[in-house]
């Protein structure tokens, strides 16, 4: 518990309505896209940077656990606090400072939704490719937090291919500002990509400097229904040996289908392995519809039974409704689930598919794949109910298999959504030691009474709390 002082004093900080503490109140911080929960000591709402530093701190001073936190859409517990203390909500530091169409910049606070954003350079003809599947929740500082991908990071990269610079809060209250507008820049360490990816664990996201293109004026969305999987898995790199790049190149198994036409009834076939969601994008009209009809031609060749491609925007929305209905329906089959983000080598996803697949049977639980195949980011979803405990030994034994079989096949636990808590336990098995300890002495170096996130993404005891893979 925290001491009625300390709440005093926060309330002093940021006003007695952003300091919650009632019980119906925390529990509504106390859980993210995950099953994982824990209830915090108090919520705090600041509304600006020095607002932060203020709060860290006293933090630090009273040796408090501070989880920074945005809209909590992870699929890690990142922002779940394991160890109580105090929930830092930044959606209040919501506002976009400056759209730089010169320099082709925006500069925004951590609370800002993605899709905000996104549609707020759009109207300039500006262009920020991130795309994560909470894109319309998720929050910028999130979104760098856990180097946010998406379906289009394919063509465009991931978010810290777009982070030019950050205002960061250290543990002791301390500002630091790294990087800025300017392209080059090798003046030190490379502390904006240090603290990027880091899930709140090195410093608390203030505010962030983003990167954007112009605007692509044509997207063209073809869908490719696959009798085999492997003929769609050999498709993707047909598509990209033949100098072809796609924005997107997204992938639904059998498991995967078969759910969504239970809930959606939409027509998919359920007789095939793998339907195949390809967009192509660009500012040449004719450029683009010549790739889509040559990615749809090198469909056709490689196996594909039917291809569709969209010849209106309504018919392109249309293609992406299967691919958007998956979150819904796998909650409809299942009260939990588990969702992974495992990614391997392009020429490893049918062995890895399969092995699932394998797993799925031998584990006796439902495991639907679907992900990022042009990049091998696959989103193994293990459904369950949490509360039957057989249930979900059954989903922790397949979650650690899955893992085995990632870092057999050349790839890595995580591809986009973090290790946060949920991984914790694995990742040694996937840096190995001499990793972990870089990370321990960095850890020390920026957060000395280990205040920020503890007991996230670096493995090892969690202090005053218990490991939530051990639920």
């Amino acid at each position: 518990m925290i001491e009625p002082r300390i709440i005093k004093e926060l309330q002093n900080l940021v006003g007695k309505q952003h300091v919650l503490t009632s019980p119906e109140d925390l529990v509504a911080y106390s859980y993210d896209g995950t099953f994982a929960e824990r209830r915090p000591d108090v919520v705090v709402s600041p509304n600006s940077t020095e607002q932060v530093s203020q709060i860290m701190g006293l933090a630090y001073r009273e040796e408090i656990p501070v989880v920074p936190r945005g809209m909590a859409s992870g699929l890690a517990a990142a922002s779940v606090p394991i160890n109580g203390g105090i929930v830092l909500n930044l959606c209040r530091m919501n506002r976009i400072l400056e759209i730089d169409e010169l320099n082709f910049t925006v500069t925004a606070e951590a609370g800002v939704v993605t899709q905000d954003l996104a549609d707020a350079v759009a109207r300039k003809g500006l262009f920020y490719p991130p795309d994560p599947s909470s894109i319309k929740q998720s929050t910028l500082g999130g979104n760098a937090a856990c180097n946010a991908g998406g379906p289009r990071c394919l063509k465009y990269g991931v978010t810290s291919d777009y982070v030019r610079g950050l205002t960061v809060v250290l543990a002791d209250g301390r500002v630091i500002k790294t990087g800025g507008k300017a392209i080059k820049n090798v003046t030190g360490y490379n502390l904006t990509q240090l603290f990027v990816g880091s899930e709140g664990t090195l410093g608390v996201i203030t505010e962030l400097i983003l990167k954007l293109i112009p605007l692509p004026k044509v997207a063209r969305t073809a869908k490719a229904v696959f009798p085999k999987l492997a003929d769609a898995s050999q498709c993707v790199n047909r598509i990209l040996t033949a100098g072809i790049t796609p924005a997107t190149i997204e992938l639904m198994d059998e498991t995967t289908i078969a759910t969504i036409e239970e809930a959606m009834h939409l027509n998919l076939p359920l007789d095939v392995e793998a339907i195949l969601i390809i967009e192509s994008d660009g500012m040449d009209e004719q450029r683009v519809n010549q790739e889509i009809e040559a990615i749809a031609d090198i469909c056709r060749a490689t196996g594909a039974r039917e291809v569709q491609v969209a010849r209106t925007e309504k018919e392109r929305n249309d293609l992406w409704v299967a691919r958007r209905a998956i979150s819904p329906s796998l909650a409809r089959r299942a009260p939990n689930k588990l969702g992974e983000d495992i990614s391997v080598p392009r020429s490893a996803i049918p062995d890895a598919v399969a092995a699932i697949k394998e797993i799925s049977r031998q584990v006796r639980i439902p495991i639907a794949i679907f992900g990022h195949a042009g990049d091998g980011n696959l989103h193994p979803n293990i459904l369950f109910d949490r509360r039957d405990p057989v249930q979900v030994e059954k989903m922790k034994k397949a979650a650690a298999e899955i893992f085995r079989v990632a870092l057999q096949l050349g790839g890595t636990l995580s591809g986009e959504h973090g290790v946060g808590s949920l991984k914790r336990p694995f990742v040694e098995q996937d840096v190995g030691p001499v990793f972990i300890d870089v990370m321990n002495q960095i850890k020390k170096a920026l957060d000395p009474k280990n205040i920020l996130n503890p007991g996230k993404v670096i493995p090892g005891p969690v202090p005053g709390g218990r490991d939530l893979f051990a639920w």
